[in-house]
Parts: C-alpha cells; structure tokens; sequence
C-alpha cells in the first residue's frame, strides 16, 4: 500500500514537471505580448457573389486569399478575422446594420481553425462597414504592440450610420496606434472615395484589387508590414521647391503632398561606403487625366545630376512608383566622396487633372529612403557614373567619334577596291 501510494506520488511529481517544462516551451514558441497585432476585416454581403475576379466570385477569391494569407502569415505575429454581412440574409436594416462577427479570435494562429473560419462564408447580407470597425477595435485590444486592420470590401457602407469616415478619424483620435488599410474589389468612385477617406485617416493605405494573386499579395504585404518597428511607421516631411532649401531626410518612410505640376526636393547625407536607395510613389486620390509619368532624380553638388528613374503610363491608376540607387565609394582621403556626400532628391509627378477637380491639398507622396552598405564591385551603371550626365556625353562623343572613323575608312576601302578592278 505504502509502495503503491509513492508510485502515485512519483507519477504526480513527474506528471507536474513534465507540465512545467512543457507549457512554458510552448509559450516561448508563440507570440509575445509585445506582438504586433492583425485583423483580417472582410465583407461578405450579398454583393460579394459578382464573378468577375479571374473567372470567380469575389468571395471565392477573397477565400482563396484568405487561405495564402494563413498558410503565409508568420509566428510572431497575432492575427485575427473579422466578417461583416455574413450572417443575416433579411430586409430588416436595423438588424442588417449590426451584422458583423468575429469569425477567429486575435491571438495565435492555429491554421487549421483559421482556415475553416473562412471556409463555410457565404455572401449573406448589409456592408455595415462603420460597425464593423469599431469592433475590429475592441477586438484588437491595447495591451502593446502594432494594431493594424486590413479592410476587404466590394462597395460603400449601405448603412450610412456610423459614417465609415467618422469612424476612422474617432479611431485615430484614440491615440491607440491604429492602422487602417483598405482594398477594394470594386471599382466605382463613391467606393474608391469612402476606402481613401478610411485609409489616409488613420495613416493607412488604398489599393484596388482586380485579381486572386494582387489580393493575396497585398494581404500578405500588410502583415508583414506589421511586424515593422514603430520607427519606421511613415513620417511626415515637406519638401522645397529648390535643393538649397530642402529638408534633410534620413532613412525611413516620408509622407508629403505635390500638387499638380509641382517639384519637390530632398536632402539625404550618404556616409562613405553607403548606397542610397530612394523609392518615390505618387498616389491619385481624385480622378486624372489619362496621360501621367513620375520622375525621381538624384542630384550632387552644382546640380549636377548623379542618377535618374522614371516611369510613364496611361488609363486609370491607383498609384505610380519609381525609385533609384546610388553608391558613395569608400575612396582616399583625398577624393571628395571621402567624408560623404550630400544627395538632394526631387520628386516631380506629370499627373493632370480637369479644371472641376479640386487642386489643394496636393497628391499624397510617399517616399522611402534606404542606406545600406555599398557592395564592393558595384556593377550597376550608377556606379560607374553612367548616369550622370556629362560622363554619358563623353561616352557617346567617342562611341561616335570611333564609329564614324571606322565607316569612313571601310568606305575608302571599297571605293578603291571598285577602281582597282
């Protein structure tokens, strides 16, 4: 009996270190309280069975989407999913208008249960889209880390009250760090206009989205952004209109505003050793005209231009990107890159617009600047100067110069083989 109850004993004591080792192990595997935080916010109303995604639904494809984002979405971070328009199929709008469920709780993500969440949603009812925020919200919670919402949606709130837009800005207000991202699977105005209202409320992005592999991507692209320190959260600048005068800059994300035919410069300090890479992107919040470009040039000492992107397109955009890159050699204490140099930025758009579009406040620019280390050979043209100007003229005035003197003498050549014979 004494030897049966010390073997209960053991066992217990086994049992509970076991316990003790075990469940901390676990614990340390997941995500700390620091974490950042994801919600996945998607509608599910009615409108959601249009196929025109890829030959699919819209709700096929957000759930396919949906699962990428799953399968994609990394150990450290908290994520959560929220429907709105799932669960009510009546007329009745006062119940329509709170139908918004949180489908998976924000924590850790077990996959599985993530996935079959999404799996059994069908398009169901209202777009309560203001309702639906407030309580990805509180499902977010405040004990530390990023919060960050990412708004899937095919139309406008059809509830009207509260405002979608008055909804962000009261969530901004807050001072909780909150981010609202949204992405539009439908392409009128009125949509496009409440989703950038949303967005830039609170510091967020817009994005329309036309195709299966655009959604999972931007999805997954905003969860990783997630995991982004605070410090480089976007931060907001304003350039000059001359390189004298222009704010210096660090790395990081800038926010600014340009509006129509307007130049924007900025000042980067690039250490020896160093490679500038500076990415500009243009955003049309208003309707443009069709025709638009956008220029980013790097620019030395006596304006001398160091390197150049650009890009041009027509039809109807979102957003229009470029960016470049430049090294700073380590070089000899005698060269002038020595001790570094000072690079101005501008930033130029070619978006126009109709005299009834409004002109002020400008188009949202956003910059983002880099200084990584130089790579040793450099074998892109920047670094050998093919970019800049001057370097290129002489390139061109001896490829020429050659090429001319090489017809010439072939020319000769033939005449006087012709008169030979």
């Amino acid at each position: 009996m004494i030897i049966t109850r010390r073997l209960a004993a053991g066992a217990c004591a086994l049992l509970a270190a076991l316990a003790g080792g075990v469940v901390p192990a676990q614990a340390a595997d997941g995500p700390s309280k620091d974490s950042p935080k994801v919600e996945l916010v998607l509608d599910v109303s009615g409108s959601m069975r249009a196929r025109d995604i890829d030959g699919q639904s819209r709700m096929a494809a957000a759930q396919q989407a949906f699962n990428e984002v799953i399968d994609a979405t990394p150990e450290s971070v908290r994520l959560g999913i929220r429907t709105l328009g799932a669960h009510y199929p009546g007329d009745d709008k006062a119940i329509g208008c709170k139908d918004s469920k949180q489908e998976y709780p924000v924590g850790r993500l077990d996959r599985t249960e993530a996935k079959a969440a999404v799996a059994t949603l069908r398009p169901t009812g209202w777009t309560p889209i203001g309702y639906a925020l407030r309580g990805a919200d509180q499902d977010l919670g405040e004990d530390g880390g990023t919060r960050r919402i990412v708004l899937i949606t095919d139309g406008e709130d059809s509830c009207g009250q509260p405002d979608p837009c008055d909804v962000a800005r009261e969530l901004a207000a807050k001072g909780t760090h909150l981010t609202i991202d949204t992405l539009g699977l439908a392409h009128d105005d009125k949509t496009r206009e409440q989703l950038t209202c949303i967005a830039e409320a609170t510091g967020g992005t817009y994005t329309t989205v036309r195709h299966t592999n655009e959604l999972s991507g931007r999805i997954k692209q905003l969860v990783r952004r997630s995991e982004t320190p605070a410090d480089d959260t976007p931060k907001p600048t304003k350039g000059a209109d001359a390189c004298s005068a222009a704010p210096e800059i660090g790395a990081g994300v800038w926010t600014d505003r340009e509006t129509f035919g307007e130049h924007r410069w900025y000042k980067v300090k690039v250490k020896p050793g160093q490679e500038l890479r500076a990415a500009a992107s243009v955003g049309a919040d208003r309707p443009v005209d069709r025709d638009y470009g956008i220029l980013v040039r790097a620019v030395g000492d006596g304006g001398q231009e160091l390197v150049r992107g650009s890009d041009a397109g027509n039809g109807r955009t979102d957003v229009m990107s470029s960016g470049l890159r430049y090294p700073v050699s380590k070089g000899k204490k005698s060269d002038k890159d020595a001790e570094g140099r000072t690079v101005c930025l501008e930033v130029s758009h070619s978006f126009s617009a109709p005299a009834s579009v409004k002109r002020d406040p400008g188009l949202p620019v956003e910059l983002a600047v880099d200084l990584v280390k130089s790579p040793d050979k450099p074998s892109d043209m920047a670094a050998f100067g093919l970019g800049r100007g001057w370097v290129l003229l002489v390139v061109l005035v001896v490829t020429g110069l050659v090429a001319g003197l090489l017809w010439g003498w072939l020319a000769r050549w033939r005449v006087a083989i012709w008169r030979a014979n």
